[in-house]
């Protein structure tokens, strides 16, 4: 099994005592956040080196290291192996810091997007408009519906049950279901 496996089957094991879960999660963001900070504060140093090495260098056990891993490959320029490696795999922590910031703000977790390093990368504003920006892109916006007995929008004077909503009818543009 890979150590990869092994994280995820300790982590997300349905089974485990609730206790010994929160108390695993509980430890995994502490390290998390404290990983997060050292990254932050020197952004553009590239940090690399095997894993093994990489959770003795942040002081972490070897399963927090590869759970970290896991979280922070979908923000790295270069994606790690991690559904294979071991601890003797070469990784690299090269991010890109908007997809990091924005990939924080997807996953809700506020203690890591919130945490004060960010404020010499992006500006306030800038953090608001990626935090905006993120959270817009998952939002669904649906056009009006239209009532039959509505005005129909496309500005006959009739209604739309007589205009565009009969049957037969010519589809209504789309610019006028803004």
């Amino acid at each position: 099994m890979s150590l990869l496996e092994d994280w995820r089957n300790e982590a997300y094991d349905r089974n485990a005592d609730p206790n010994a879960l929160k108390k695993l999660w509980d430890n995994y963001f502490k390290k998390e956040q404290e990983i997060y900070s050292i990254l932050l504060k020197d952004p553009d140093n590239i940090v690399s080196g095997t894993v093994k090495e990489l959770a003795d260098r942040f002081q972490i056990e070897l399963k927090y290291m590869v759970g970290f891993l896991d979280g922070i490959n979908d923000s790295l320029v270069e994606p790690n192996p991690i559904e294979t490696m071991d601890e003797n795999t070469e990784v690299s922590l090269a991010f890109d810091k908007k997809k990091l910031y924005m990939n924080m703000v997807d996953a809700e977790a506020d203690w890591l997007y919130k945490l004060p390093e960010w404020d010499k990368i992006f500006s306030k504003e800038e953090q608001k408009k990626l935090y905006l920006e993120q959270k817009q892109s998952k939002t669904i916006h649906r056009p009006k519906k239209i009532g039959r007995n509505d005005p129909c929008p496309c500005g006959s004077g009739k209604k739309y049950k007589y205009c565009h909503g009969r049957k037969g009818a010519e589809p209504l543009d789309p610019k006028y279901l803004q």
